[in-house]
This record gives C-alpha cells, structure tokens and sequence, in this order.
C-alpha cells in the first residue's frame, strides 16, 4: 500500500508543471474570449451549431455553463446546446497533454467530438425547429453558481486553483486505479468495464454524467492506463459536461425538457460509442 501511495504521489507531481503551463493556456485563451462567447453564439444565427461544437472544444466547463444560461433564457436553440455539451470535454485536454499522449489520438478524439456535436446540432435543430419558444427573462447562471466562469480574476491565480483543484481529483482517482490495477489486475478491470464490448459505451456514458471535472478525469485516466477503449472513452466523454448538467437541472424548471436532454445526449454517447467499435474491430 506504502508503494501504490508512493507511486500516485510521484506521477502526479511529475504532471503538476505541465497541467499549470495548459491551464494558463487555455485562462488566457478564454479570458480573451470572455464575453465574446456569448455574443458569437447568440448572434450566429443559423451557424450557431457549428460555433458552439468549436467553441466548447476549448477545456473546462465554464463555456457549457453559460451555454446552459443562454439556452434556458432560449437565446440558443436546443441544437446548439446539444452540441456544446457534446463537444465540451471538460479536463479530458489538459489531462491528455501532461501526460504526452500521441497528438494523433488527442486530435483524433477532438475531432470525433466535434463532428458528433455539429451533426447532432443541426439534425436536433431540424427535427425541433418548430418548438423553439421564446423567453424575455435573462437568469445569470453563472453568477449565482459563482463557476468562475465570468473571467474577472486573475489568470496565474485561477490556472493555480484549476491546477489544484484538477491535482486533487487526478491524486484520488489515480489512486483508486492503481488500487484496482494492484489488487485486481488489468485483465480483470478491463472485464469490469467490459473492454472491447458493445456494452462499455453503455458503462462509459452514464459516468460521463457524474457532474464534476472528475468524470472526464477518470475516462481519460482509464484509458490512458489501457482498462477501456477508445470507443468506450469517447461515449463517456460525449457526455461528459462538467457542472453543466447540474446547473441545469438545478435551474431548469422543466423535468420534461431536462430529462429529454439527458436522453439525447446519452443516447448519442451510446450510439457513437457502438459504431466506433464496430468500425475498429473491421480494421
């Protein structure tokens, strides 16, 4: 037990440096979009799909937040949600470059969550076009979550938080794993989690709603260690949005609507899951 402690300790650290230098990154990149997020979303009109899948590709959840606002006020369409929240990969990111993954699969991975979440927006736009209802009122979720979301801190101080909060979560799931990996062994945690199976999407998506960054941390650790496929990972990291989820079932009055979200965006994790599978078993 002495050692797997040692071990968890030493390879998080070892990833401390490089998780800060990605979170000043990407704070920067976003407080230099700051509200311009919302202003391209809302007046995007009929490409707002496609900018919401670009735009919630950046890290962190703070983007599916406001999208979460933007839609609950109707200023987005419910297409444009969904494909936020489909391509919005929380820590997956930054947890996949401190790690030195192939920049071949982090690509590969983005690209496969942007496309899901353009088509998806713009097939749920069409099929819902007629349902969209417009609303005067304008809640600001994100200041009373207070997600930090609004960019009016200083960067080196919220890449610090980010990076602690994230070596938190990375310490205790790491730990769990290399618990699992020790006492259990790979063979038998890739059973659990059945790898290579046309189940684990189902596993995978439903993990990817737990509402925190450690959902998306736990997928990406779990496949970097080689106890889930890629396609396992990818249904759970479609449906991975961070506190998003929470903050809209928590501001959302509508159980109906809430519930039919979720439905769509674990049907969609499920879906491409299976379907990759399917494709890389024939190659």
């Amino acid at each position: 037990m002495i050692d797997i402690i040692l071990d968890t300790l030493i390879d998080a650290l070892k990833l401390v440096p490089f998780l800060f230098i990605a979170f000043l990154i990407i704070e920067t990149i976003e407080h230099k979009l700051g509200n311009k997020t919302k202003k391209i979303i809302s007046k995007s009109g009929k490409f707002a799909p496609f900018f919401g899948s670009l735009l919630g590709l950046i890290p962190q959840c703070g983007f599916s937040v406001i999208a979460t606002n933007l839609y609950i006020t109707r200023i987005i369409s419910l297409g444009t949600l969904i494909a936020i929240y489909l391509s919005t990969s929380d820590e997956m990111l930054p947890i996949l470059l401190s790690e030195n993954a192939p920049l071949t699969t982090i690509f590969l991975i983005l690209g496969i969550k942007f496309l899901v979440g353009l088509i998806a927006g713009y097939t749920i736009d069409f099929i819902y076009r007629r349902q969209q209802k417009s609303y005067s009122v304008n809640y600001d979720i994100c200041q009373d979550e207070h997600c930090g979301c609004n960019h009016n801190h200083n960067l080196i101080i919220s890449s610090i938080i980010h990076t602690c909060k994230t070596l938190f979560y990375l310490l205790l799931i790491t730990f769990i794993i290399n618990i699992l990996f020790t006492y259990v062994g790979s063979p038998y945690l890739s059973k659990i989690f059945l790898k290579d199976s046309l189940i684990a999407p189902f596993i995978t998506s439903l993990i990817g709603f737990i509402p925190t960054c450690g959902s998306s941390i736990m997928l990406t650790q779990l496949y970097l260690k080689g106890a889930i496929s890629l396609s396992a990972a990818i249904s759970g990291l479609l449906t991975s949005s961070g506190v998003a989820i929470l903050v809209l079932l928590k501001s959302n009055k509508n159980i109906k609507e809430n519930i039919k979200i979720l439905s769509i965006l674990y049907g969609i994790g499920v879906i491409v899951g299976i379907i990759i599978q399917l494709i890389s078993s024939f190659i």
